[in-house]
C-alpha cells in the first residue's frame, strides 16, 4: 500500500534579526490510509509549525527551506497559492487548537461552513445547508439547524470543538490535520470528542496527523508516533511499541514523568535542565545538554536514525537497550 501521506526530510527555518533558526529540522515520515500518526513532545518543539507547514500557512518571517509533502503522490510544495487553496479544506482539512481564534467571530458558524462546502463540493446554497446541518447532527451537536445559525461566542468550548471538527470534516478529506483538538476542554469532553474523532475517522477512513503533549491521549486514538524535540526527531515507531520500549532518553523522560493511577508519590519525576533557545542549539543532538546517557560525540555531531526489526526508528548515539 502506498502512503497517502510522506515527509520527506521537513525543513522550516525563521530568519529573525538575531539570525535564522530551524524550528523543524529534517523529519520524514508516512500515514497509510486509515492510520493515525501521533505527533508528541513538549510546547515549541515544532508540532504545531510541521502542520502549518503542510498546510502552506507558513507566514513571514517564517519559510519551507527543504523536503518534499506528498500527498497522493502530489507534492504540496510545488503548488502555487490558487492550487493549494483548492487542496486546503477539501482533500486536506485541519482542526486548529483553539476555535475562538480560528472561527470568524462576525459571521455565523453555517456561513463559514457554506463558504467551504460551496468551493470544494461545488454545491448549491440550499444543499450546502442541508450538507452543513448535517455534519453537525454527525458531531452531536444538539438542535443543529438551530445551531448552524450562531456564532462562535455563542457557542459552549465544547460544541465550538465539535463545530471545527464538522467543518474540518464536511469535504470529506483524505488527510486530516488534528492540532491538540482537546487541549482546552475538560477530561469529559474531551472524552467524548477523542470518541467522535475515532468513529468518524473509521467512517470516512481518513489518514490523520493528530497533535498533543499528552501520551495519554496519544496512546489511545494513534498508530504510530513521532517524538519531537527542538524540532527534530528523536524517536517513531509503533504507538505501542514506542511507549512500552523506549529506545530514545526524551521519550523515556517524557514517560517517566507521567503520573501513574494506583501509585502515590510525594513529586512527579521531570526532566532536569530546560530546552535551549533556539540560537544556542548545540550543533549535535539537541538533547545533549539535559540527557543523562550523553557521551561526548553527541556535543559535536547529528546521532544516525537506527531502526529496530519492529520498525521503531530511534535519533540516538546511546540508545536504551
Amino acid at each position: 500500500m502506498d502512503p497517502v501521506v510522506q515527509v520527506k526530510d521537513l525543513e522550516t527555518t525563521f530568519f529573525l534579526k538575531s539570525g535564522p533558526f530551524r524550528a523543524v529540522n529534517r523529519i520524514s515520515y508516512s500515514i497509510n490510509q486509515g492510520e493515525t500518526l501521533g505527533i508528541v513532545g513538549e510546547s515549541g518543539c515544532g508540532k504545531s509549525v510541521t502542520s502549518f507547514s503542510l498546510m502552506q500557512l507558513i507566514e513571514r518571517p517564517g519559510k519551507i527551506t527543504n523536503g518534499q509533502a506528498l500527498l497522493q503522490g502530489q507534492d504540496l510544495f510545488k503548488l502555487n497559492k490558487t492550487e493549494m487553496e483548492e487542496v486546503r479544506g477539501g482533500k486536506m482539512a485541519m482542526i486548529f487548537q483553539e476555535p475562538m481564534t480560528a472561527l470568524n467571530p462576525v459571521l455565523t458558524i453555517g456561513y463559514q461552513m457554506n463558504e467551504q462546502i460551496e468551493k470544494h463540493m461545488k454545491y448549491n446554497k440550499k444543499d450546502a445547508r442541508d450538507r452543513a446541518i448535517e455534519m453537525l447532527q454527525l458531531v452531536g451537536i444538539p438542535a443543529a439547524a438551530e445551531r448552524y445559525a450562531t456564532y462562535p461566542h455563542q457557542l459552549s468550548g465544547g460544541m465550538r470543538q465539535r463545530a471545527m471538527i464538522a467543518m474540518a470534516l464536511s469535504c470529506n478529506p483524505t488527510f486530516l490535520i488534528a492540532d491538540e483538538p482537546t487541549t482546552a476542554l475538560d477530561v469529559t469532553i474531551q472524552a467524548q470528542i477523542l470518541e467522535l474523532f475515532q468513529s468518524l475517522q473509521e467512517k470516512l477512513k481518513m489518514s490523520v496527523q493528530f497533535i498533543t503533549h499528552d501520551l495519554g491521549v496519544i496512546s489511545e486514538v494513534s498508530d504510530k508516533v513521532l517524538v519531537m524535540y527542538a524540532g527534530a526527531m528523536c524517536e517513531t515507531g509503533p504507538t505501542q511499541t514506542v511507549l512500552n520500549s523506549p529506545h530514545h532518553p526524551y521519550t523515556a523522560a517524557l514517560i517517566a514523568s507521567r503520573p501513574h493511577m494506583g501509585q502515590r508519590i510525594e513529586r512527579l519525576k521531570t526532566i532536569e535542565g530546560s530546552v535551549p533557545a533556539p540560537h544556542e542549539l548545540p550543533p549535535g543532538c539537541p538533547f545533549s545538554n539535559r540527557c543523562p546517557r550523553v557521551k561526548q560525540e553527541c556535543w559535536i555531531n547529528k546521532p544516525p536514525v537506527v531502526t529496530y526489526p519492529d520498525n521503531q526508528s530511534v535519533a540516538c548515539f546511546n540508545p536504551i537497550p
